[in-house]
């Protein structure tokens, strides 16, 4: 179709869209730079970079300092969600629907997973040195992860399904004999 036409007639998008570049060819060369680059600028950039002194490694020291916070990061984690999930099942009411069901058995399945799998939480964390360390983070995590099951109780036993009063359990009581009876006559 280009061919019997002159080329000239078409813009050159056009005749570039027509016959694509070999995907071969994909060098640095035959790619263009974008609109308002400038090879002096990455010029300066790349002296610069090469005037700042490269990263030494970090030390152990080092390293376990920085397990040690990211090990406290993951152990406050379950905390940053309180708030979130304390106000979901607020919003969720207190009748039995499906949707506070299933938040309040979520609210009982993540803690307990969580509380389950703690020492597979920080094994990446733990290093010879940093495990005297450790235990106390494991214990703030135990302890957050306690306090998002206390908030599925309390949710809980504001949907009424908790046994709390006398007449959830008048079943097992004995019925109670009166000293006196008051009877009204005419």
């Amino acid at each position: 179709m280009t061919s019997m036409t002159p080329k000239s007639s078409y813009p050159k998008w056009v005749q570039e869209l027509h016959s694509p570049p070999n995907p071969k060819l994909k060098a640095a060369s035959t790619i263009r730079d974008p609109p308002g680059f400038s090879a002096s600028l990455t010029g300066k950039r790349a002296a610069l970079s090469k005037a700042t002194p490269q990263h030494k490694p970090p030390t152990p020291e080092e390293t376990d300092i920085l397990k040690v916070k990211k090990s406290w990061e993951v152990a406050l984690a379950p905390a940053k969600q309180l708030p979130m999930n304390a106000i979901m099942m607020y919003m969720s009411g207190n009748s039995l629907q499906i949707f506070s069901i299933m938040m309040v058995f979520m609210l009982f399945k993540n803690p307990l997973q969580a509380l389950m799998q703690t020492n597979a939480a920080f094994t990446k964390y733990e290093t010879p040195r940093t495990r005297s360390k450790m235990w106390v983070v494991k214990a703030v995590y135990v302890l957050m992860n306690c306090v998002a099951l206390g908030l599925g109780i309390w949710k809980v036993n504001g949907m009424g399904l908790l046994p709390t009063t006398r007449s959830d359990w008048l079943a097992w009581e004995t019925q109670r004999e009166p000293l006196e009876r008051a009877v009204f006559t005419f």
